[in-house]
């Protein structure tokens, strides 16, 4: 039986959250959940996490897993509460080691802080395979937007984070630290060696010009056909000539570094300090 997937749009922050469950058993899982926040004020709030509980309790669902794609650069993730308010293991890469590691230097974490991925209850190598219910998962490393990506494969889709975006806007970046181009370009090989019809589901779209409406899923066959930067014919060497050109001019999202510091420790604040308050650091750089 194919599973259901219900999708959830933040137009704050561009991001798909996803809720996919077995029709057979009513169990659940949770991807890429959105915890809303306020960097002009420091303020949390759950009104996204609250429209997914909405949804999974009015279907009665039995939520087994909230997972994760990556640690996310540009929104923080509700998985923690998620979890609070309704159960399900917290999963993610096990290369999140490598994330924790070098963001943990980048901003001078507390000694306390493990870098073990202990924080979740659950690290996916690559080709692991897991149930939601009767439906069976399988994992893929996908890395090169960050050293921790997965793909989750069910049957005939696949929910592919940041890898890919909509065909008419390409990939993602890879030039974070711990990003790389060339090995983003083999994962996404990796996807495209799916069956065409496999639809991917996107944890965002950011829209375009020539497409008023935004768009969470696509197939593999549209993107191998007309990924504008990475369609049928562009070699390794081309798309990381242009991956690092592209990459060289573009900002830093506005929320990477409270998102970093949270999504590292799985959707938790950073330690409070002697006050009692807990803050997020924003490294300074003198040119």
């Amino acid at each position: 039986m194919a599973p259901t997937v219900k999708s959830f749009f933040d137009p704050n922050t561009f991001s798909y959250s996803y809720v996919v469950w077995d029709p057979q058993t009513q169990c659940a899982a949770i991807i890429d959940s959105v915890f809303d926040y306020q960097p002009a004020s420091g303020s949390l709030s759950t009104h996204s996490a609250d429209l997914i509980l909405g949804y999974v309790k009015r279907q009665q669902l039995s939520v087994e897993w909230i997972l994760e794609t990556h640690v996310h650069a540009d929104h923080l993730s509700a998985a923690r509460y998620l979890k609070s308010q309704i159960g399900g293991r917290i999963a993610i890469g096990n290369q999140i080691h490598c994330v924790q590691r070098m963001f943990g230097k980048i901003f001078n974490a507390e000694p306390q802080f493990a870098i073990d991925g202990s924080q979740f209850d659950r690290l996916f190598a690559d080709e692991d395979q897991f149930k939601i219910g009767s439906l069976c998962v399988e994992v893929l490393h996908t890395p090169g937007h960050t050293p921790a990506c997965v793909t989750y494969v069910i049957g005939d889709i696949a929910f592919v984070g940041d890898t890919l975006f909509m065909p008419d806007y390409g990939t993602a970046r890879a030039d974070f630290p711990g990003g790389n181009a060339r090995l983003l370009y083999r994962s996404i090989q990796r996807i495209f060696a799916l069956p065409a019809t496999t639809t991917l589901y996107l944890c965002h779209d950011y829209g375009t010009a020539s497409r008023n409406e935004f768009c969470g899923q696509t197939t593999v066959a549209d993107e191998i056909r007309s990924n504008i930067q990475i369609h049928e014919g562009i070699s390794e060497r081309e798309f990381v000539e242009f991956r690092q050109t592209r990459d060289a001019t573009l900002s830093a999202p506005k929320l990477l570094y409270p998102a970093v510091q949270f999504n590292m420790r799985g959707s938790a604040l950073p330690p409070p300090e002697q006050n009692g308050q807990s803050y997020f650091k924003i490294p300074v750089e003198q040119k």
